[in-house]
């Protein structure tokens, strides 16, 4: 299923890639994905999800829960999953504390810690667009994913 084809309100799980994934490594991941959700169940319901690898740098898992809801084993056999895709490709897909933000057409990442000083030092401005990984629902992923910094939770920083 496309993502842009499910509700709104489908349940969403942005998981940020420590590099650019090259061409090959994201059609490899897109089929794993595609087969996981094929299967990906809850409670012996086929839960309604769809999967994407977007800008070669994040994975992207949606699920739309009017059908079935996420629950915890289904939750957990993602995380797995995504834990699995980490393991094969030498990826880091859990490091909270990297942020990603656009340099012009370019996407790059910084230690939150480094971020935060160019931040204050103004090397990086307000009106930079970063991503955050935070957002919860389709809509916010729509709306909020790709934000300048001065609407994002980023913004704690300045």
């Amino acid at each position: 299923m496309n993502w842009q084809d499910l509700a709104d309100h489908s349940r969403v799980w942005v998981y940020q890639s420590n590099r650019t994934l090259t061409k090959e490594e994201v059609q490899q991941i897109k089929l794993n994905g595609n087969q996981f959700i094929a299967n990906w169940a809850a409670h012996g319901k086929a839960l309604n999800a769809a999967f994407e690898v977007f800008y070669n740098r994040f994975i992207v898992l949606f699920v739309d829960e009017v059908q079935a809801k996420a629950s915890g084993c289904s939750i957990d056999a993602s995380v797995h999953f995504i834990k699995q895709i980490e393991n094969h490709f030498n990826l880091d897909l859990f490091n909270r504390m990297q942020v990603c933000f656009r340099d012009k057409e370019e996407i790059k990442d910084l230690p939150l810690n480094v971020f935060s000083e160019k931040l204050e030092k103004q090397e990086i401005s307000v009106e930079t667009i970063v991503f955050n990984n935070l957002v919860e629902t389709k809509a916010d992923f729509i709306k909020a994913w790709e934000v300048p910094i001065k609407l994002s939770w980023h913004k704690q920083f300045v």
